[in-house]
């Protein structure tokens, strides 16, 4: 199976910055949709990103203009740039590939805490 893996997280004041990673396993990661994810204290998760290999993205209405995902498939790795950040935005954030046989594969978390 994929193997994914995210890092980047901490705690940031409100109005800061962090830049997530994610690393997959695969030789046809190129191939894969990205996809960004978060989970906050007592509430379902959520999407937050995706950006498909043919480039397309799409982000939750929460983070747009914000948040920006990105991808370099020479480094297996997909990222998520996160500016602007507020007290909200705290959660526990998840990376996921997306197959084209529409297999997911979920890294294991990596906590984001925004507060003064």
């Amino acid at each position: 199976q994929v193997q994914v893996v995210e890092s980047g997280g901490g705690l940031v004041q409100p109005g800061g910055s962090l830049r997530l990673s994610c690393a997959a396993s695969s030789s046809i990661f190129s191939s894969y949709a990205m996809g960004w994810y978060r989970q906050a204290p007592g509430k379902q998760r959520e999407f937050v990103a995706v950006l498909t290999s043919g480039g397309s993205t799409n982000y939750a209405d929460s983070v747009k203009g914000r948040f920006t995902i990105s991808r370099d498939n020479a480094k297996n790795t997909a990222y998520l740039q996160m500016n602007s950040l507020k007290p909200e935005d705290t959660a526990v954030y998840y990376c996921c590939a997306h197959t084209s046989t529409r297999q997911r594969y979920w890294g294991q978390g990596t906590q984001v805490t925004v507060s003064s």
